[in-house]
């Protein structure tokens, strides 16, 4: 046997289980004494309704770019708890969400400095590394080419003793 319950219980519910209340469904459960999975099912209608009427419809917000959720970020920076919890609301977002967005952007950034320290440190040794090559390669051509020009003096100064030989 269902039991239908009235709109306005049922949308007061739901509110109690959205910011700033956030009561959990089995708190609310015990307190309300409804079922868990009428509760469940209430506020999914109520979560799929609302990604319709947002502004994001074709985009939930884990398929959301670094581009949107660094601007989503940026928006709720600057208002209260209220404002915020109401942003979310209409983006379809958790704050939680939203804080999770934050922290990783920053242990990114924080990663990119200690990287690019990283990289200019393996740069200098390479281009280090890079110039005694160089000048190693350098005298190595030098002592070739004269290697080189000795073997051919060498060849000539035969070829000379040869025609002395003879004649």
């Amino acid at each position: 046997m269902t039991t239908q319950y009235p709109k306005e219980r049922k949308d007061a519910i739901i509110n109690k289980m959205l910011p700033p209340l956030s009561m959990s469904v089995p708190e609310l459960a015990k307190a309300e004494n409804i079922p868990y999975g009428t509760l469940y099912t209430w506020k999914q209608t109520y979560v799929d309704k609302k990604c319709k009427n947002t502004k994001n419809t074709s985009h939930s917000p884990i398929q959301w770019t670094a581009e949107k959720k660094l601007s989503a970020i940026i928006e709720t920076s600057t208002l209260s708890e209220q404002e915020c919890n109401e942003y979310c609301r209409t983006h379809g977002l958790y704050k939680a969400e939203l804080e999770s967005w934050k922290t990783h952007f920053i242990k990114g950034s924080e990663q990119n400095v200690t990287q690019e320290k990283t990289d200019k440190n393996v740069l200098k040794q390479l281009r280090s590394e890079n110039k005694k090559l160089k000048k190693e390669l350098n005298r190595k051509e030098k002592a070739l080419a004269e290697t080189a020009a000795l073997l051919v003096l060498r060849k000539k100064l035969d070829a000379l003793w040869e025609e002395n030989e003879d004649a």
